[in-house]
């Protein structure tokens, strides 16, 4: 049963009160005022529970209008519905109420069977629609303790096979988070929307899963790769994506698409010299390219089988002086605009 099973009736006469009431008693919890400041702390005490506020005009202490002045900073008549149950019938009064936010306004004398009907199917439009919006709460909750189960089982598979790995998807995660809002303020136009990026963060951590098939001697080996190891080195980003789709459902999950897509893409590079499909500028997404940068910069600043740490302002002149692979204006702009924040992630300062 739908919680919101109460009627406020806000009317300073008896006799008004008295007609809705045994109007809407048989249906509904019944509450009554006679002035719009009673109205008000009942609504403030009882407000999650209201289905309907059936609210006059002129009322002594505080009028109607008064009352939808005070819902609305509280931003109250979007989740109440209101009607404004009135004599005045004037241009001006039907403007006001409508203004202030009032789902309906009924004249004077009251018909109960017409009053009844009207208004019941606006609470039940209203029911159904909070019913709705509680369920797609639900889900996504589901879905969030879903990305979160399956993100943390694919990092720790990573975490296990290169021991390099276990903290840099977690600051995978925080740079791109870091890089994607500063890159959509510089860019609003740009193709991602605000609601994705905590998703998109997640999906980045999925980056280097595929390096859980890229056998030992590779993926730990403390000096150069040669030219063939490179080459098996360069398959994680399709192994990444062959095993993302072994993931029962994982496709039905929103978050995939963008852990797809970073995990093929992350090592593409804006003049098309990166892997593995030679994608150039615009044909790399905008959260692959952030994921690119985000990689690119923490394998810079981190302890590595085969190479010390470098400092955070040596990194970042590496990445801005093109020795780290070719990224996009708008890229360079962000991280620069974002490096400050980037460093004070890491707890050790260079």
């Amino acid at each position: 049963m739908n919680s919101r099973q109460t009627i406020l009736i806000v009317d300073d006469v008896e006799m008004n009160r008295a007609i809705l009431d045994a109007t809407f008693s048989e249906d509904y919890r019944i509450l009554e005022a006679e002035n719009g400041k009673q109205a008000m702390e009942l609504i403030m005490e009882q407000q999650d529970r209201l289905a309907a506020i059936l609210l006059d005009v002129i009322m002594p202490v505080m009028d109607g209008f008064e009352v939808l002045e005070e819902m609305q900073k509280l931003e109250l008549t979007h989740k109440i519905p209101v009607f404004l149950i009135t004599a005045e019938n004037s241009q001006e009064v039907l403007k006001r109420g409508y203004e202030l936010g009032v789902v309906d306004i009924i004249g004077k004398p009251i018909i109960p069977f017409f009053i009844r009907r009207r208004i019941g199917n606006v609470i039940r439009l209203n029911n159904i629609v909070n019913e709705q919006e509680a369920l797609l709460r639900e889900q996504a909750q589901e879905i969030r303790e879903l990305n979160s189960s399956i993100i943390e089982t694919l990092s720790t598979a990573i975490e296990f096979r290169d021991c390099e790995s276990g903290e840099h998807v977690t600051r995978i995660r925080d740079l791109t988070l870091i890089l994607l809002h500063v890159i959509k303020n510089l860019d609003p136009s740009c193709s991602i929307e605000e609601n994705d990026l905590p998703m998109i963060a997640d999906a980045a951590v999925m980056h280097d899963v595929g390096k859980i098939a890229i056998p030992d001697g590779i993926l730990n080996k403390p000096g150069r790769l040669t030219a063939e190891e490179f080459e098996i080195m360069k398959t994680h980003t399709i192994r990444g994506c062959e095993l993302l789709d072994s993931v029962p459902r994982f496709r039905e999950n929103p978050v995939y698409k963008y852990a797809y897509d970073i995990c093929r893409h992350h090592h593409e590079r804006w003049d098309g010299r990166g892997y593995p499909d030679g994608l150039k500028e615009n044909e790399i997404s905008i959260q692959a390219q952030v994921v690119s940068v985000a990689d690119v910069y923490d394998a810079l600043v981190s302890d590595r089988v085969y190479k010390k740490a470098y400092s955070h302002e040596t990194a970042y002149e590496m990445i801005r002086n093109g020795e780290c692979g070719c990224f996009s204006p708008l890229l360079m702009e962000g991280l620069s605009r974002a490096k400050d924040k980037m460093k004070a992630l890491y707890k050790r300062v260079k």
